[in-house]
């Protein structure tokens, strides 16, 4: 066809003064997994064709016409953490022509209009994050601290924009590019860290929660009168018959209870029986305590526990009440064998935490290398939309539906946690059941 290229090709060079391994992170990141591109970066010009070569110009000087210049930050080559200099910018899309994309480390006179690998390595490996914040009543990184809440991009997937938008860019200068780009995939997940309200919590629990609260349902249901109010198991497994997206149940397996771990024993016959019962047709993920996001070894404690209930090798968890800082609870994760991790996200807030929507490998900057741990972020939690943004059910449903078709348009990962107490029969969760069927109901 005419002014279509004679040949098509999926590689192209990285022309930068310098290597490093944040640079090595992002290009791989972003060209390699989200771009099916294959790439070297070369430090010497000496070695690029510029007559065949789809060249990316990643310096300081302009070489050739016929290049991709972007004038990098100075973020990928340095090896130390500091305050950064962020100043968002809008810059028009290059898909529509209308609409703005807000950025930061604009660069001028290049043919993008940022510089998209810094920018989005400091999403990412949430360089915030390590630098000094005021934590929450949790003790955890504040969302309000984030430079995307503080700019309003928290609720959109900036990092998947940016990308197709670079997408698009890389297209115009080189149509004989071939892209191969991630599919939308849909993970419901579950934390199970409350199995029971009232069932299997031992008669002095029992006694103590009467006392504090009168409740007569309590005694309907330890009697067998009436089904707990928090087992909504099977309705839950009813829901999954005719989905096939992918289904993950984290169980809280705390040695002990605590303020922040209410969960039944592990040693209790039917908290066993439910766990074993759901891994023999789940996915399941550990789901460490509160106690253990400081110490490796009740964290391997926790991990041997679930292994011996399931019969199973666990690689999988999420942090409960999304208790982590970096490095520490991330390094301890790799040393416990976990490999896939589903914490990044905000226990206060519903959005985008590292602004991406999509798994990703963990880079530990304290460290300054890529991980084996690799991260799945959720947007979306009942408890968030329940407790902390104080929602009813149809706002709340307003409010996923908005994070899935975000994920959706931009063809990325969307995830979403629930509850098995908002699930059940409470009556203080009114409606939310209806509204998880109403939204399963579109994945159908």
């Amino acid at each position: 066809m005419a002014g279509q290229p004679a040949f098509f090709i999926s590689m192209l060079k990285i022309y930068s003064n310098k290597t490093t391994a944040r640079l090595e992170y992002v290009c791989h990141f972003i060209l390699k997994e989200q771009l099916g591109l294959d790439y070297l970066i070369i430090n010497n010009s000496s070695e690029l064709n510029f007559n065949e070569d789809v060249i990316i110009n990643y310096s300081e000087n302009k070489i050739e016409s016929s290049v991709f210049t972007i004038f990098p930050n100075s973020l990928l080559f340095e090896n130390t953490i500091n305050q950064q200099q962020i100043k968002c910018v809008e810059f028009r899309s290059f898909e529509s022509g209308k609409k703005q994309v807000t950025a930061f480390f604009d660069c001028e006179n290049s043919d993008f209009p940022f510089d998209i690998f810094a920018a989005s390595f400091y999403l990412l490996s949430r360089y915030e994050e390590y630098l000094p914040f005021v934590k929450d009543s949790y003790g955890r990184f504040h969302h309000e601290n984030a430079i995307a809440f503080k700019n309003g991009f928290l609720q959109k997937p900036l990092i998947n924009i940016w990308i197709e938008e670079f997408k698009m860019a890389l297209k115009s200068k080189f149509p004989q590019l071939i892209f191969n780009t991630p599919q939308f995939k849909t993970i419901l997940s579950y934390d199970i860290d409350i199995a029971w309200s009232y069932k299997n919590k031992g008669l002095i629990r029992n006694i103590g929660g009467f006392l504090k609260n009168t409740d007569w349902e309590r005694f309907k249901v330890m009697l067998g009168f009436k089904k707990d109010p928090f087992d909504a198991y099977e309705f839950m497994d009813s829901i999954h018959q005719h989905l096939k997206c992918e289904i993950i149940y984290f169980f809280l397996v705390a040695k002990s209870v605590s303020r922040y771990d209410k969960n039944v024993s592990p040693r209790n016959h039917s908290m066993r029986n439910l766990i074993k019962a759901h891994s023999e047709k789940y996915n399941i993920g550990l789901h460490p305590s509160w106690k253990s996001s400081n110490y490796l070894n009740i964290l391997n404690y926790e991990k041997n526990r679930l292994e011996e209930i399931t019969h199973k090798s666990i690689s999988i968890s999420r942090q409960h009440y999304i208790q982590f800082s970096l490095p520490a609870t991330f390094e301890n994760l790799i040393k416990a064998g976990i490999n896939k991790d589903f914490s990044m996200g905000y226990g206060s807030i519903n959005g985008f935490r590292a602004s991406f929507a999509g798994s990703f490998f963990w880079y530990n900057l304290k460290e300054e290398k890529v991980t084996s741990l690799r991260l799945y972020p959720f947007c979306f939690m009942d408890a968030n939309s329940y407790y902390e943004q104080q929602q009813n059910a149809a706002e709340s449903l307003s409010e996923i539906n908005h994070y899935k078709n975000e994920c959706e348009k931009v063809n990325g990962l969307f995830v979403s946690i629930f509850h098995n107490n908002f699930l059940g029969t409470d009556l203080q969760f009114k409606g939310w059941k209806e509204m998880y069927v109403n939204f399963i109901s579109q994945l159908q």
